[in-house]
C-alpha cells in the first residue's frame, strides 16, 4: 500500500500544472510581462487543460506599479517558492534603485535552493547583481548593454533576443518574452503546440537564441548600402578606441573622399559627426545608468580629454556631463 500511495503521489505531482511565479519588480516593464503571461494562458486553451499555473509577487505584497502606471495586485510577497517552481523576475526602468538588498539576498536564497531563473528586459541586470550570472552568457535590453558589460565583466553579455544557459534564463525585453515562452512550451508540449500558441497571438515569425535583438543597420539607418553599413558596424564595435575616417575608408575599398560623400549623401553628416554622435549615445548610457565617473565615461567612449568630453557633450546635449549626472541623481531620489 505505501508504494501505491507513493506511485499516486508521483502521478499527481506529474500533471499538476507547472507553476510561473512573476516577481513583479516597481515600475516594470508591461509588455514584457503581458507577452510571458500570455503564452501561458493560451497554452492552456491549446491544450485543453491546465497545463501552466501562475502567480504575482513581490515585496511587500499587496500591488506593485507598472511602468505605464497602471497598478496589479500582487498574491503574495517574497516568500519561499514550491522547488518545482519557475522564478521570474520583471524589470523596467531605474532597475539600479529597485534591485533593493532584501530582494538580491531573496533571489541568492532561492537560487540556492535549485529554482530556475529568467530575467525579462532588465531582470538580467537585478540576476547579475546577486551574482546568478556569473559565468553564465546572458542578454539584456539594447539600451542596457553599456552599463550592464561595464559592471558586469564575468557575464557573457550576447546581443540574441533570449538566452538560455542552464537554469538561467535571460531575455532582452518587449516581445522577446514570447519567443523565451514558445521555446519552453516547445520543450514542454512539442512544436505543434508552441506554434499554435504563436499563431494565436498572431506572431508569424517566432525567433530563436541566435537571432539579434537590434534591427539590422541598413533597416535603422533607413539606407541600403553594405559599404555604409560596413563602416557603421565598424564604428558601432570601435567606440571606446575610434578609428580615423582614413583607416575607415581603406578598410571598405574607397577613398576617405568618397566615404565623405557616402555619409553627407545618405546621413547628412560627416563620417566624424555620425561617429561622434555614437559615442556620445553612449556616454550618455552609462552616465544614466552606472555610477561611473564621468572622467571614466569619457575614457570608455574614446575620449582622452575630460574637459574635451565635457565640450562635445554640451555641444550635443545642451547640458555638461556632471548636470546629467545630477539630474539623474535627482531624479532618483524623488
Amino acid at each position: 500500500m505505501p508504494i501505491q500511495r507513493a506511485t499516486r503521489n508521483q502521478t499527481m505531482a506529474e500533471n499538476a500544472p507547472k507553476r510561473f511565479v512573476f516577481v513583479l519588480m516597481p515600475e516594470f516593464t508591461l509588455l514584457s510581462f503581458a507577452a510571458a503571461l500570455e503564452c501561458l494562458r493560451i497554452a492552456n486553451r491549446v491544450v485543453g487543460k491546465p497545463v501552466y499555473d501562475w502567480a504575482l509577487i513581490g515585496d511587500g505584497g499587496e500591488e506593485i506599479t507598472c511602468s505605464a502606471g497602471t497598478s496589479f495586485r500582487l498574491d503574495d510577497s517574497l516568500g519561499e517558492l514550491d522547488r518545482d517552481d519557475t522564478l521570474v523576475l520583471c524589470g523596467g526602468i531605474d532597475v539600479q534603485t529597485h534591485s533593493t538588498k532584501k530582494l538580491l539576498n531573496w533571489l541568492r536564497r532561492e537560487a540556492r535552493r535549485g529554482i530556475p531563473v529568467a530575467g525579462l528586459c532588465t531582470g538580467a541586470y537585478t540576476m547579475a547583481k546577486a551574482g546568478l550570472l556569473d559565468g553564465k552568457r546572458a542578454t539584456i535590453h539594447w539600451e542596457n548593454q553599456d552599463a550592464f558589460a561595464e559592471e558586469f565583466d564575468e557575464v557573457a553579455l550576447t546581443k540574441s533576443v533570449f538566452v538560455v544557459d542552464g537554469t538561467r534564463m535571460t531575455t532582452a525585453g518587449g516581445t522577446s518574452s514570447i519567443d523565451l515562452m514558445l521555446k519552453i512550451i516547445a520543450e514542454d508540449h512539442g512544436e505543434e503546440v508552441a506554434n499554435a500558441v504563436a499563431d494565436q497571438q498572431i506572431y508569424a515569425s517566432i525567433r530563436t537564441d541566435q537571432d539579434t535583438q537590434r534591427l539590422s543597420v541598413p533597416t535603422r539607418i533607413g539606407v541600403r548600402h553594405p559599404k555604409l553599413s560596413q563602416v557603421i558596424q565598424m564604428m558601432e564595435a570601435n567606440i571606446e578606441e575610434p578609428i580615423s575616417p582614413s583607416v575607415l575608408a581603406k578598410d571598405v575599398g574607397m577613398s576617405t573622399r568618397q566615404l565623405e560623400r557616402l555619409f553627407r549623401r545618405y546621413l547628412n553628416r560627416s563620417p566624424k559627426r555620425y561617429y561622434m554622435e555614437l559615442r556620445l549615445q553612449k556616454a550618455r548610457n552609462l552616465l544614466m545608468q552606472t555610477d561611473m565617473s564621468v572622467i571614466n565615461v569619457a575614457l570608455a567612449c574614446g575620449f582622452a580629454s575630460p574637459s574635451h568630453f565635457s565640450k562635445c557633450y554640451r555641444a550635443h546635449y545642451n547640458t555638461t556631463p556632471y548636470r546629467e549626472r545630477g539630474s539623474q541623481s535627482a531624479r532618483l531620489s524623488i
